[in-house]
């Protein structure tokens, strides 16, 4: 074999229980061809999720070092903890993840790794061998590489990567998805012995689903749909529609851009049934008919009559549709009520996601509009004109926001993989998560109207797409 002067390491680990019976699998690929080079895979007995994706790392980088010493490596994970602390980003708190990140930084010289992110689905062979290192766990023994199936098949001669030397990771994942593509036949799981569906993994830490940075993906956005829709499944991610005719700015407002495939690889795979997002707005409190701003910084207002009605008339509507899974909500009062009428009615518990709740408006809590032009013109005309800046007296600013809620969207996506999840939250967070489903820029936060007790729905696919697929339906209020 030619010396290699790159190569690819994903890795991933699983807990089942968190903590509970773990393992971790790791692969090292040639980035030009997507031949696997090295498999590792073992069972690490009682651990959480955090810890087996570390000794996942470890093992990859050493596995990288022991074959190609010199090479460059690009890792790729689906743990966006593991991905932002390797990559500087994120601080290291908990004291079991401190020497494991520190062992995993000794085996080569900073300056030759990299860390991208990629969705779950994307992360699939290093998923399988840490699911058969478990599996060997349960059976009192440990993996064995002629027991792995966890490896794709590839072609005899895949054609080279275009471009520069650092377009090669790109390249490969191409072809990769092509493959994918190739093998989603009826027999192509039954020529690879691969039988039975792949066993979940409980309690993922954190990770999510976003257009990896060097994957080329489109953003497409299906055509309005009516409320009898809400939950269908489209024929495809691409949800049928067109691709963009220019870059749109990208997710987690670092202004990321996706941009279209490029010639000849046409759309990506269809990767399944999608995460879907129902966003439900809090139903109406007093302060709500006067339109006053009401944010996490204020009197935290529970339900009016009026409010408490139209949860209930949201819980009949969810109810007949009978395809919500799980219900989540905002830590604040009017969320919370709405929520728990909601589960109540479908039979589910309520979780509150801290990261749901709605912007801090500062000094400007329970005024007008009209009231704080009248007192801080000009911190309201700065706050119209740019989402940096934040309301007076210690607000937070719509970008701040964005940040805290793309996170949060990312965890949800790779706690609830597939599933239909309620998110009962505010007027903020759904416009921001249609914005950034969308691509669409900043200022179109002031774009879209949100009724109190209004649906609106995004359906998250694995391969990065997203499709906006209702916003303000209010004809169960009807």
């Amino acid at each position: 074999m030619q010396r290699l002067v790159r190569v690819v390491v994903e890795a991933d680990g699983g807990s089942r229980g968190n903590p509970g019976p773990a393992g971790y699998g790791a692969v090292v690929l040639d980035p030009a061809s997507g031949e696997t080079l090295v498999e590792r895979a073992e069972y690490i007995g009682v651990a959480t999720n955090n810890v087996a994706e570390y000794k996942g790392l470890i093992a990859g980088l050493t596995a990288a070092r022991d074959l190609a010493p010199d090479a460059e490596v690009l890792v790729r994970m689906d743990s966006k903890l593991v991905v932002e602390q390797m990559s500087g980003r994120w601080k290291i708190k908990h004291p079991d993840m401190k020497p494991l990140a520190a062992e995993a930084a000794r085996i080569l010289p900073r300056a030759q790794v990299t860390y991208e992110w990629i969705p779950r689905e994307r992360n699939k062979h290093a998923d399988r061998l840490a699911n058969e290192a478990m599996d060997a766990g349960r059976r009192g023994g440990q993996w064995e590489p002629s027991a792995s199936s966890a490896a794709f098949t590839t072609p005899s001669a895949a054609p080279a990567p275009s471009g520069p030397p650092g377009d090669a990771a790109a390249g490969a994942a191409a072809a990769r998805a092509a493959l994918a593509a190739a093998r989603s036949g009826p027999d192509a799981a039954a020529a690879r012995g691969i039988g039975g569906a792949e066993e979940a993994r409980a309690g993922r830490a954190a990770t999510g689903e976003a257009v990896s940075a060097r994957t080329p993906a489109t953003a497409p956005v299906s055509a309005e749909a009516g409320a009898d829709t809400l939950f269908a499944e489209p024929a495809s991610a691409t949800g049928g529609a067109v691709p963009p005719a220019a870059p749109a700015p990208g997710r987690a407002d670092r202004d990321r851009t996706a941009t279209a495939p490029a010639g000849g690889q046409g759309w990506a795979p269809d990767m399944g049934a999608p995460a879907t997002f129902v966003l439900l707005r809090h139903g109406e409190t007093a302060l709500t008919p006067q339109k006053r701003f009401s944010g996490s910084g204020g009197s935290d207002p529970e339900l009016s009559p009026a409010g408490r009605r139209q949860a209930a008339a949201v819980a009949e509507a969810l109810a007949a549709r009978g395809t919500v899974q799980t219900v989540v909500s905002s830590p604040l009062l009017r969320c919370r009520e709405t929520a728990q009428v909601v589960a109540d009615r479908l039979g589910l518990d309520v979780t509150v996601e801290q990261g749901l709740r709605e912007v801090d408006f500062g000094a400007w809590e329970g005024l007008t509009f009209a009231e704080v032009r009248e007192r801080f013109p000009d911190d309201l005309q700065a706050w119209l004109d740019s989402p940096k800046a934040a309301p007076t007296g210690g607000g937070e600013s719509f970008a701040a926001a964005t940040r805290r809620i793309s996170a949060t969207r990312d965890r949800l996506l790779a706690e609830h993989a597939g599933r239909t999840v309620l998110l009962v939250t505010h007027v903020t967070p759904v416009k921001i998560l249609v914005r950034l489903a969308l691509g669409a820029p900043p200022e179109s936060l002031f774009r879209m109207e949100l009724s109190a007790a209004s649906l609106s729905a995004v359906a998250y696919y694995a391969d990065g797409n997203a499709s906006v697929r209702l916003l303000n339906d209010t004809s169960h209020l009807r």
